[in-house]
């Protein structure tokens, strides 16, 4: 009997740091923990020092910080049936760890295959020039529709943003003729409205003038001045009109 209370006792031992190790929880603080009696819920505890009776209660850990999830690259036909990849970034925490756990299986691999079916549900309603000039619209979109389908799931989406959309070299070459042509239609209105401009300058200008024969003069005088510093300029004096008029008046009695 000596001999067997020692080694009762280390059985006892034994017995409770077993117990002890397996009840003992430490959740971090951005931890909580989902804990089940009997296989119903009970309770979220966390975060700190947790305590769970072997064999009869269990407890789930849930992971309460923003996760990062890539969104595969997804085929899009767009609105005008243009064929592109689109892949995305999704930004969500949970935010109820009772329903993470109780109403959806697996809810990282649930957020991602919505995620991905949404993406392309929402692209395709849109055509390809709003999918590259509208993105941050885009994103407002998928993520009300995400936010509102996840929130039974305890999970609140908080940010939505397309990463790339790829399109094939066909249609690269075809934007790049749309966009050349585009310059040179706004080159053309800019050189017509130009042009416009200047004439509407040049009648103003001739109109002053017309109405000031003397400042006409001076203006013929600085014109000839200009041409004359010009060494290799060859001069042509044009003839003045009323002088025409006269030896034409002169020259008709004469016949």
């Amino acid at each position: 009997m000596l001999f067997d209370l020692p080694l009762g006792f280390g059985a006892i031992v034994l017995l409770v740091l077993f117990f002890l190790s397996s009840s003992i929880r430490i959740l971090r603080e951005y931890q909580r923990g989902v804990v089940f009696l009997l296989g119903r819920f009970w309770r979220v505890k966390g975060p700190g020092l947790v305590i769970i009776v072997p064999g009869i209660q269990q407890m789930v850990r849930v992971d309460l910080r923003t996760v990062t999830m890539d969104v595969p690259s997804q085929d899009v036909i767009s609105r005008d049936n243009v064929s592109v990849k689109v892949n995305a970034v999704l930004y969500f925490r949970v935010v109820d760890p009772q329903r993470a756990i109780i109403q959806v299986e697996n809810f990282l691999m649930a957020t991602s295959q919505l995620a991905q079916t949404t993406l392309r549900a929402v692209l395709g309603k849109h055509e390809l020039d709003e999918m590259l000039a509208e993105r941050e619209k885009l994103n407002v979109d998928i993520q009300q529709i995400l936010d509102a389908q996840t929130a039974e799931w305890g999970i609140k989406v908080t940010n939505v943003e397309i990463k790339h959309v790829d399109l094939n070299e066909s249609m690269v070459r075809a934007i790049a003729r749309q966009a050349e042509a585009e310059r040179e239609r706004r080159a053309k209105v800019i050189h017509a409205e130009g042009e416009k401009q200047a004439a509407a300058a040049l009648l103003e200008a001739a109109q002053m003038l017309a109405q000031q024969p003397e400042a006409m003069q001076l203006r013929y005088l600085q014109t000839m001045t200009q041409v004359a510093g010009d060494r290799a300029s060859t001069i042509v004096l044009p003839l003045p009109m009323d002088l025409l008029s006269a030896i034409s008046g002169r020259a008709r009695p004469a016949s």
